[in-house]
């Protein structure tokens, strides 16, 4: 499990700058604009590549090494979080270098994501998928804790571009470690051969494997209406709790350290469950409602824990569920779409909060992110009924295990 190790530390170190770059990037076009919108907008930037090239970038990470296309990702995004600490330090940033640069950065996570996600059962074996994934949840959430609270402070005392400049330098760990492996101890699959259709074919198997359709659904209503936290987040600090860039750390890393918890509580399963799946989703929207009453910031941080718990074992649970389930010859594709209806769903969701904080406020992101995981926890439940609780493991996984 040393290249496992070695990916955990290089992928903690990388994320918890990532989550500095986050809480800057946020902070600084609130700075700029003093806008709800241009917030939504950056968010629709940053993820829209996902959209365009999801489905593309797994079809890529189905065909190339995993490894070595991760160490072209990483290193780009090293270069971008440097242009725009460059940018900041210096003052001659503007919104719309902010607005490109986050685009080009989506573009750079849009085949990330797929080969990353992918390249952990390459790392582990099929028979530690879900504890693996449990695992990397964990770490990225805890740099989810440790980033936003680390940024909160360092933006109050001394500004918005070291934490820039710290997350291009957190990527060396992720590159490191990539560098460090043993690629003879990977469980590797030939890649796929080039042929016409493959992306049709992708979408076409998922389609018709139910526990494959039915959870990337779930994650897309839910990715576009529910995890709307991200705008939700800073818009609260500054303008209903009338704070600064350290309370808005302090909410996102108390939302991380219940993330944290839901991810050790998936890790220690050993195989995902539909119950787990629902009921997650169901615990995410009903704690919204919540959340959307706080009268205080301090209530809102006891709300934001329990939160981050259910919506990261929601997450959790839908992608070692999809891992699971789909054969290895098509698992990068399936991981793409994963990633797309995930993460895709940004740029409708950042746009639709934002245009709705500035129309009734930011508490009515909450109220949304409520009724749409209440309502599709609800609907999964009765669409569900008669089939296996637990996922089914893949015949192709056995194989590779033997």
């Amino acid at each position: 499990m040393r290249n496992f190790r070695l990916f955990l530390f290089g992928h903690l170190v990388s994320s918890t700058g990532t989550w500095m770059q986050q809480v800057g990037q946020d902070w600084l076009v609130l700075r700029l604009t003093d806008a709800p919108l241009p917030l939504g907008i950056t968010l629709a930037l940053q993820f829209s590549p996902m959209l365009a090239l999801g489905a593309w970038a797994g079809l890529v990470a189905d065909r190339v090494d995993k490894r070595r296309l991760l160490l072209a990702t990483q290193a780009s995004m090293a270069v971008l979080a440097l242009a725009l600490g460059v940018l900041t330090a210096t003052g001659a940033v503007r919104l719309w270098m902010v607005y490109t640069l986050a685009l080009l950065l989506g573009v750079a996570t849009a085949f990330d994501m797929p080969a990353r996600q992918s390249f952990v059962s390459e790392m582990v074996g099929p028979e530690r998928v879900a504890n693996a994934v449990g695992l990397n949840s964990a770490s990225f959430n805890t740099a989810r804790v440790v980033g936003p609270a680390v940024a909160g402070g360092l933006i109050a005392v001394v500004g918005i571009a070291p934490a820039f400049f710290l997350n291009a330098v957190s990527f060396l760990a992720m590159i490191g470690g990539l560098l460090a492996m043993d690629p003879d101890r990977l469980y590797r699959r030939a890649a796929v051969e080039r042929g016409r259709g493959q992306i049709r074919a992708g979408v076409r198997y998922v389609w018709a494997t139910p526990v494959l359709r039915s959870t990337i659904l779930l994650v897309a209503v839910v990715g576009m209406l529910g995890l709307n936290y991200r705008v939700a987040l800073p818009l609260l600090a500054r303008f209903a709790f009338h704070g600064g860039a350290g309370a808005y750390g302090a909410l996102a890393a108390i939302m991380a350290a219940g993330s944290v918890v839901g991810a050790l509580a998936v890790a220690r399963r050993g195989h995902p469950t539909r119950l787990l799946l629902i009921g997650s989703v169901a615990a995410f929207g009903l704690l919204s409602f919540a959340a959307a009453a706080a009268p205080t910031v301090l209530v809102e941080a006891l709300f934001l824990f329990p939160i981050g718990a259910a919506s990261l074992a929601f997450v959790a649970t839908a992608n070692s569920t999809v891992q699971l389930a789909s054969d290895l010859a098509m698992r990068g594709r399936v991981m793409s779409l994963f990633g797309l209806v995930l993460l895709g769903s940004g740029p409708p969701s950042g746009l639709l909060s934002g245009w709705m904080a500035g129309q009734f406020g930011p508490r009515s992101i909450m109220l949304l992110s409520g009724v749409s995981c209440v309502t599709a926890a609800a609907v999964a439940a009765v669409a569900g009924r008669g089939r296996p609780a637990r996922s089914p493991a893949v015949p192709g996984d056995a194989e590779q295990a033997a």
